[in-house]
């Protein structure tokens, strides 16, 4: 699933490229794509002559601003990609559910296989805290203030990687970040929050805004089915600088000892025993 880095990957592809067009026409073939409309036909009234303004991020959530407060919300969840094609004429990738045709000739396309994702657009002046899913976000993870994000995680008995992938408390970390980032702090995945002191809890922070910064310096992590992919379908780097995430088996940077695979809500999780405490 895209997490922070890979949307706000996309979110700098489309602030660079998209601000100032116009939506022209609007295709949804896709019905679970755009399913919290009535009709598919809905995301076309709302949006088809409206500009482009604003491209935003919340967490994991695009948001894009048009002239008129309408706001398009695009959440990519397991394999959605937001795709700018060169023109109408341009192949289409499969499972391309919705497009935006825009004023210069090129397109805006959802892509999902999985269809998870969704595509919806929200009316001007409608409170946040009332719409599915965004109402109920934390702070944004590169955004959260480092005392209020310590007291959350101290607060609570639950273990480090389900807290901080809880989007309530913070919002865009997920399952490959949140090994990267207890890695970094030097914290095992199952420690209780309650646990830890004040001082863990800051590294934690430090830990957070550091592996974040540093994935979308290269452009998020597309893993082995590469189905993250940027606004011009190129895939991410940061992969490859991965410490523990997908390495089991393998060698820890910092101490040598082969990194551990463990099981945690139905995901994999990566650690190292002897760093991480």
């Amino acid at each position: 699933m895209p997490e922070l880095p890979e949307v706000e990957t996309v979110r700098r592809g489309l602030a660079s490229s998209v601000l100032g067009q116009a939506i022209t026409a609007v295709e949804a073939t896709g019905r679970r794509s755009v399913r919290r409309h009535v009709d598919p036909s809905e995301l076309g009234v709302a949006v088809t002559g409206r500009v482009i303004v604003r491209a935003d991020r919340l967490g994991k959530y695009l948001l894009l601003g048009l002239d008129d407060e309408t706001t398009v919300v695009v959440h990519l969840r397991m394999s959605g990609q937001l795709l700018i094609a060169a023109s109408a004429d341009a192949a289409r990738r499969a499972h391309t559910h919705v497009v935006l045709d825009l004023h210069d000739g090129r397109q805006l396309r959802f892509v999902d296989p999985r269809t998870f994702g969704e595509v919806f657009a929200v009316a001007p002046g409608t409170p946040r805290s009332s719409i599915g899913g965004l109402g109920s976000l934390g702070p944004d993870a590169l955004a959260v203030d480092r005392r209020a994000f310590a007291t959350a995680v101290r607060r609570r008995r639950l273990g480090l990687k389900m807290l901080i992938m809880d989007q309530r408390i913070v919002a865009g970390v997920g399952n490959i970040y949140s090994d990267e980032i207890l890695h970094r702090a030097r914290l095992r995945w199952d420690r209780p929050g309650s646990d830890i002191s004040a001082v863990a809890a800051g590294r934690l922070h430090e830990a957070l805004v550091t592996v974040l910064e540093e994935a979308i310096e290269h452009r998020g992590s597309s893993l082995a089915d590469e189905q993250y992919v940027d606004v011009d379908g190129r895939p991410g780097a940061f992969q490859h600088l991965h410490r523990v995430h997908a390495r089991a088996g393998q060698s820890c940077h910092r101490c040598g000892r082969p990194i551990e695979r463990a099981k945690v809500g139905g995901r994999s999780t990566y650690f190292c025993r002897r760093c991480q405490v």
